[in-house]
């Protein structure tokens, strides 16, 4: 599984690689009647496509509208008129007649209409806040949850626009024989120049079950995605940028950051709301709120709630970010809500439309960047129908590729809108642009970048590029080449390998590995793979098994203190695993190793069997693992797959058996492992990340197979080790570990005057760990007397680090500086300590 940490840095390259690479236009015109009399009609409030935010209000009887975005329908409202829609095409934008009707609106009354902000001595006088303890005391749930089944159609549209463009840009020598690509850019309200350059269509079929028991199904019917079908980064890390949201949250997600609803029951500690109009929406009555956040430094937002006048439900939100928004690459967030509300307790998605404006270097208005723009349409609701159980059953052609090839016909029925003439555009272009060499190599490069191996021939790549070159105390400087097969993002086998070659010790290193998925519905798999190589041991508690996990000491470039404590390990492993449920997977592994000290005088593995020294530890042993990641979400269907952002947790159950004389192993031990690990969005607090971990080895084993407390002598920074611990001070059979660490998103520090421009934002930690050693693991090592475990108190560190750290929208250094608690008196501690590391977060 491909971690999602690769996508963070995929993120950025990609945003370069586009904007370094490359908004439509649309007008319409027109004038408005009064359908009786004929007469012009001024002072009419204008909608862009499904917009709730008027783009313009008139103050004649005609109207000229110049947009950033496609226009596709126009609506026109004026109080005591009923609403009017029409749509809008290339053949009919200009010399539009619209007549509206005059309708009748019931009187609303004890309700109080300002068209500006106003000062309320405290939040009871102010008439929305009436209207806001309605919608608390009624909130509504999804509507789903009260059917006994239910089915619906989503239809999701991720758009990429390169904004900001201009005639020197236009005329660089990156763009020889790809010129043609301007012919599809389109001229923005600024004079700016703006290209479609990416464009994804997704259909789902949901299907629900509430009774008897609860299941779900999001179905992927079909998928097109405009020339990058088959490129492993760019479509995931679109989807990537959302998150599903519910309005009546008191917490909204946005790139795993939490931003307080304006809907939410403490929204008030947050926004000023204004009661400014009652409108009419879809029909319905509606009170239109205006909020504002209180500090415009804070993560929040901005906008209008509509809320019906009669059940107080919401019928529809903008929100829009503050020009200050503090968030790495993202210059303005923007959504529009809709929601049905089919009784008094529920409500029903209908259309949820973001557009997240990006820009990887500057927050400038004017910089070049990247406009992502995505559109959800909910359709086809169905309560109450039988659904067989069979259509909850995974199934094999489901993962097919095949299974997602439709034709235009198909798309042409299954769009709730047509394709604009810039968006039909995109495919036209990108076609094009895959049969020219030099756009083929620039995203080379950028793949290259993102998913660390670069393709040498068919089938063939090398890396990982960021594991090549590595330092320690035995290596010296360490040089590490590898390669693997990859013929496509579904590929159902892979064959890994490396070598490596360390100058000081003058040794070859290699590991290499095979993996062959037989099912891809529960992801049946088998693996073998053998190595030879040099391993800083001891700084993860619950392992990762696989033979071409990265080894911690061919990582580490900057250390403090020396670092002598490393093993050579010869390791043969056969696994296969399954997913009998979606999201749990039970593993089971076979190991034989032999490990020894690869620094003899200065570290000593060596150990007593019998009365006998024994310098190198024989193991057999088969593990089983149950891992669970509930809610995570995976794209591809491969036998690697890649993850999508998500707060999903991770759960680990391990259980080893050491096998005494399976080949020649040494000892007969038991040993059982637990790991938990979950972020935590607090609202505008921030976000909360636990670790926590748990074991115990019931036998005794020697120093090479017992559970050693994670230190990190490297002055990066690296998660879930202590930071002021060296290698194997502490060794437990028995521990317990946590790690609690708390990102305020820069809410402190915005309050202090002049740090506040820096948007830094701020860190505090605290870690800790408790276990014990029995005197028969002591006396088995040679230098029995070196290692303890944290039995006398609990271990613990603590400190804060900053972050966002850098300049314009390259925010990515991190600094922590950590204190270490107690266990002060033992030698060469390290009392207090600073490391740094860069982090590609939003």
């Amino acid at each position: 599984m491909m971690p999602i940490n690769q996508f963070k840095y995929g993120f950025l390259y990609i945003s370069l690689f586009i904007t370094s690479f490359f908004y439509a236009q649309n007008t319409a015109n027109g004038r408005i009647l009064d359908v009786k009399t004929n007469k012009e009609i001024n002072a009419v409030d204008i909608f862009i496509n499904d917009n709730n935010t008027p783009f313009l209000t008139t103050t004649s009887g005609s109207f000229n509208i110049q947009s950033d975005i496609v226009i596709y329908k126009l609506k026109f409202q004026k109080k005591n008129y009923a609403l009017e829609s029409i749509e809008i095409t290339p053949e009919k934008n200009t010399n539009i007649i619209v007549k509206l009707s005059t309708e009748k609106i019931k009187s609303i009354e004890e309700v109080v209409i300002h068209n500006e902000k106003t000062k309320f001595k405290n939040k009871k006088e102010n008439p929305a806040y009436r209207i806001m303890q309605e919608v608390w005391k009624r909130k509504r749930n999804n509507g789903l949850d009260k059917f006994d089944t239910y089915t619906y159609k989503e239809y999701e549209k991720i758009q990429f626009d390169a904004n900001n463009l201009d005639s020197a840009f236009m005329n660089r020598k990156i763009f020889n024989k790809l010129d043609f690509i301007f012919d599809y850019a389109d001229s923005t309200a600024r004079g700016k120049m703006a290209l479609p350059v990416f464009l994804n269509e997704s259909l789902y079929k949901n299907f629900g079950e509430n009774k008897p028991a609860k299941k779900t199904k999001k179905l992927l019917v079909a998928q097109k995605t405009s020339g990058f079908q088959d490129n492993q980064v760019i479509a995931i890390t679109a989807k990537n940028l959302y998150r599903d949201i519910n309005i009546y949250d008191n917490t909204l997600n946005y790139f795993d950051i939490g931003f307080p609803s304006p809907v939410g029951t403490d929204g008030f500690s947050t926004y000023d709301y204004n009661l400014v109009d009652t409108i009419s929406i879809r029909g319905e009555n509606a009170y239109k709120i205006r909020y504002l956040p209180r500090r415009t430094e804070v993560l929040a937002f901005q906008g209008y709630l509509y809320i019906d006048t009669d059940s107080y439900a919401v019928l529809g939100a903008t929100l829009k970010s503050t020009n200050k928004i503090n968030v790495n690459f993202i210059n303005s967030i923007s959504t529009e809500l809709e929601y049905d509300n089919p009784d008094e307790e529920t409500f029903l998605p209908k259309k949820f439309i973001t557009e997240i404006e990006m820009t990887p270097f500057s927050k400038k208005k004017t910089a070049k960047g990247l406009v992502a723009k995505r559109t959800v349409d909910y359709s086809e609701y169905e309560f109450n129908k039988p659904i067989a159980d069979s259509v909850f059953t995974r199934k094999e052609e489901e993962y097919e590729a095949e299974f997602l090839d439709k034709d235009d016909a198909f798309w042409v029925q299954a769009r709730p809108d047509s394709l604009s003439k810039a968006e039909q555009g995109v495919y036209e272009m990108l076609e094009k642009l895959q049969q020219t060499p030099k756009f083929n190599r620039i995203v080379k490069l950028y793949e290259t970048l993102a998913s660390q191996h670069y393709n040498i021939a068919k089938g063939i790549d090398i890396g990982p590029i960021f594991s090549i070159y590595g330092k320690n105390d035995v290596e010296g400087d360490r040089i590490r080449l590898g390669a693997r097969t990859y013929f496509g993002q579904n590929d159902p086998w892979r064959i890994q390998f490396y070598n490596a070659y360390g100058f000081k010790d003058q040794q070859f290193k290699y590991g290499i590995e095979g993996r062959y998925m037989f099912n891809r519905v529960n992801r049946f798999m088998i693996g073998a793979g053998t190595k030879r190589d040099i391993t800083q041991l001891g700084v993860q508690l619950t392992t990762e098994d696989g033979i071409m996990s990265r080894s911690f000491a061919s990582s580490t470039v900057f250390a403090r203190g020396e670092n002598a404590s490393l093993s050579s390990v010869n390791q043969t492993s056969v696994f296969t695993s399954i997913e009998p449920w979606k999201n749990f997977q039970v593993r089971v592994d076979g190991t034989l190793q032999s490990i020894k000290s690869a620094n003899p005088g200065g570290f000593s593995l060596m150990y007593y069997r019998n009365g006998d020294l024994r310098k190198t530890t024989n193991d057999s042993h088969v593990t089983i693992s149950l891992i669970a990641r509930p809610g995570a979400t995976f794209s591809q269907t491969g036998v690697d797959r890649y993850e999508h952002g998500t707060l999903a947790p991770t759960i680990v159950l391990k259980y080893t058996r050491g096998i005494e004389g399976l080949f020649n192993a040494d000892f007969n031990y038991n040993k059982l492992q637990f790991m938990f690990y979950k972020p935590i969005l607090l609202g505008s607090w921030g976000k909360t990340f636990l670790n926590l971990e748990a074991g115990k080895n019931f036998d005794t084993v020697p120093l090479a197979l017992q559970n050693i407390i994670p230190g990190n002598q490297s002055y990066g920074i690296v998660p879930n080790t202590f930071a002021q611990l060296n290698y194997y001070e502490f060794v437990a059979d028995t521990y317990s570990t946590l790690h609690i660490e708390h990102h305020f998103n820069g809410k402190i520090l915005s309050f202090i005057p002049l740090i506040k421009k820096l948007k830094l934002r701020e860190v505090a930690f605290i870690r800790g760990a408790y276990g014990s050693l029995s005197d028969a693991s002591k006396n088995i090592n040679v230098e029995n007397l070196k290692y303890s475990a944290p039995n006398e108190q609990v271990y613990y560190e603590y400190g804060f680090g900053i972050e966002n750290i850098g300049f314009g929208n390259i925010r990515i250094l991190r600094v922590d500086f950590n204190w270490r608690g107690n266990y002060l008196d033992r030698p060469d501690v390290s009392k207090f300590g600073i490391k740094a590391g860069f982090q590609f977060n939003f």
